[in-house]
């Protein structure tokens, strides 16, 4: 390689750095929703945050950083969405008036194409995320990111200074063991942990409104106290959850019970993420 194109790489590396870095500026608070491992119910919970967010009025952006199983766009009935540019700048797919949403799922031309990438290629496409797209002014950016503590996290933790981590477990011990590797994760990295959340949190009977603990209760919790983070709250499991999210409009507007289910979370963020 030559110096000249060198030279260029890293001129070309300190312009995108400049641009994320004036990017991040116009973002007030910034989540990184992550799980110690997959089927904890990630994704749907970044996707009713945001939604919950957008409906109390505050400017809100999701990117969804699972390159290669993103699923928010599927959540929010956007598929098929089409992806427009200005300029150099890609504009992200609104939904609402207040949301905005951008996913690698919209920039494939098949959904069923599959990304088969190297940590740098994830790398530079995260980064592309945050430099080259029109946020503009946002409240709150929520980064659904796929569980474990591999690439995609790890770019976002050292690349968006200043993100929190929401951590997603459900109550059985096999997934408690988990967040406890994301919560060292955050710490490692010097990303402050915002909070444990409980998802999964027994099933609501739907006939008799019963509750059932499927997978046990309380885990979530007693694993923030014994790690000394906050703990915000519990979403049980409900067949509605299932029905709106494949029919991709998010739990919380879908029913006042979807409000009332986040209702805890969401003041805990709006009240607690003030800086």
């Amino acid at each position: 390689m030559s110096d000249a194109h060198v030279q260029d790489r890293e001129k070309e590396r300190q312009e995108q750095d400049k641009r994320i870095t004036e990017q991040l500026s116009r973002i007030k608070q910034t989540f990184l929703v992550m799980s110690g491992k997959g089927g904890v119910g990630k994704s749907t919970v970044a996707v009713n945050l945001a939604a919950a967010m957008a409906d109390r009025g505050y400017s809100v952006g999701l990117m969804d950083v699972d390159l290669h199983g993103p699923s928010t766009v599927k959540m929010l009935g956007l598929e098929g969405e089409p992806v427009k540019m200005s300029g150099q700048r890609l504009l992200p797919i609104p939904y609402g008036e207040r949301m905005k949403v951008v996913s690698m799922a919209a920039l494939l031309e098949d959904r069923d194409t599959a990304v088969i990438w190297r940590g740098p290629l994830k790398i530079g496409a995260i980064k592309q995320f945050i430099s080259d797209v029109l946020w503009g002014e946002l409240d709150y950016l929520f980064i659904d990111s796929p569980p474990g503590t591999g690439d995609e996290p790890l770019t976002v933790a050292q690349v968006v200074k200043g993100a929190r981590g929401i951590i997603v477990t459900t109550p059985q011990e096999i997934s408690l063991l988990d967040i406890r590797k994301s919560i060292t994760f955050c710490r490692q990295l010097d990303m402050p942990v915002f909070g444990v959340l409980e998802n999964m949190s027994g099933l609501i009977c739907p006939h008799c409104g019963q509750r059932i603990d499927l997978f046990s209760t309380g885990g979530g919790e007693r694993t923030a106290r014994e790690m000394g983070v906050p703990f915000l709250g519990r979403i049980p499991i409900r067949p509605e959850i299932v029905v709106s999210t494949d029919g991709g409009q998010p739990y919380v507007l879908s029913n006042d019970q979807g409000k009332e289910d986040f209702k805890v979370i969401i003041d805990k963020l709006e009240q607690g993420g003030k800086k």
